[in-house]
């Protein structure tokens, strides 16, 4: 855990910030403004990249993954330079909470992905390459993004230690838990042998 140094009414501000930052919905937006439909209507009804790539539109699947997470490194970013390192990994945690139960969709949103690697890569940029790096080897194993996903969360701890950013190891965890917890129906079909492989229908 880093030291805590912000008072505790500047880190409740920068949860805010970061919460109000992860909850903006890119995939869904981007979809509706390029005339591509419902996302909520379309394949899993997730809203993140994986999703906005069933529409058949790359663009709009790509700017869903840089927005996504871009949104968790900017609350990193931002509370870091303005505040400092205990609100940096308050508001990344918040940043991605906010994708995953955005209040305007009901708390309904997405598996947070994205948004976990945007955050890791401006908090510790070298775990969050490492991260990044375990999902394109785990998606690439496997030919399943979700095995991607799910490698590069379970990793993320260890890549903490292994890289000397053990203040941020409990961090990682929480964000690999969550991510389990919301691919729970992945892991449930990775075991019945009917998750769907990368380039199927």
């Amino acid at each position: 855990m880093p030291i805590f140094e912000t008072s505790a009414a500047l880190l409740m501000l920068w949860a805010l910030v970061g919460y109000g930052l992860g909850s903006v919905p890119f995939g869904l937006l981007l979809t509706r403004a390029m005339g591509l439909g419902n996302l909520r209507d379309i394949g899993s009804g997730n809203i993140g990249t994986t999703n906005v790539l069933r529409t058949g539109n790359k663009a709009a699947a790509a700017l869903t993954l840089l927005l996504d997470g871009g949104k968790g490194a900017a609350a990193v970013l931002m509370a870091r330079f303005l505040a400092g390192e205990d609100a940096a990994q308050l508001a990344g945690l918040a940043a991605f909470l906010g994708h995953c139960f955005p209040v305007w969709l009901n708390f309904k949103g997405g598996k947070g992905v994205a948004t976990f690697l945007g955050l890791m890569l401006a908090l510790a940029w070298p775990v969050g390459l490492a991260c990044c790096l375990t999902w394109l080897a785990s998606a690439a194993l496997s030919r399943i993004s979700s095995m991607g996903a799910l490698g590069a969360a379970l990793s993320a701890p260890l890549w903490t230690l292994v890289l000397g950013r053990a203040d941020t190891v409990l961090l990682a965890a929480v964000l690999a838990a969550v991510v389990f917890w919301r691919h729970s129906a992945n892991i449930a079909r990775i075991r019945a042998g009917t998750e769907p492989k990368i380039g199927e229908k």
